[in-house]
């Protein structure tokens, strides 16, 4: 399996929206959409994983910089998130 990260995708396309674009280059295990954590509301980025690597990388090759609803899409495979330190606590409210 493999996991690629999409950046910059419009508000009013869904998990299924997705799924059906990729689905062109390949079968398609999963689609994430990435909400916040206080609000609740979409971020704009989603992790889609495709079953095969070599039509991952088909897809990733023809939808990087392409048009999906008005907006230009960020799609490259997805990394490792870099560990970040903890955040200190503000306790002077």
């Amino acid at each position: 399996m493999t996991q690629i990260y999409v950046g910059n995708i419009p508000y009013g396309k869904d998990e299924n929206d997705l799924k059906d674009l990729f689905a062109q280059y390949g079968e398609v295990h999963s689609v994430k959409y990435v909400n916040d954590k206080e609000t609740g509301r979409f971020r704009g980025f989603a992790f889609v994983e495709m079953v095969n690597k070599d039509d991952a990388n088909k897809a990733i090759t023809a939808l990087e910089k392409s048009d999906f609803g008005g907006r230009t899409l960020n799609v490259n495979e997805a990394r490792e998130r870099a560990p970040r330190p903890p955040r200190e606590r503000n306790n002077n409210w």
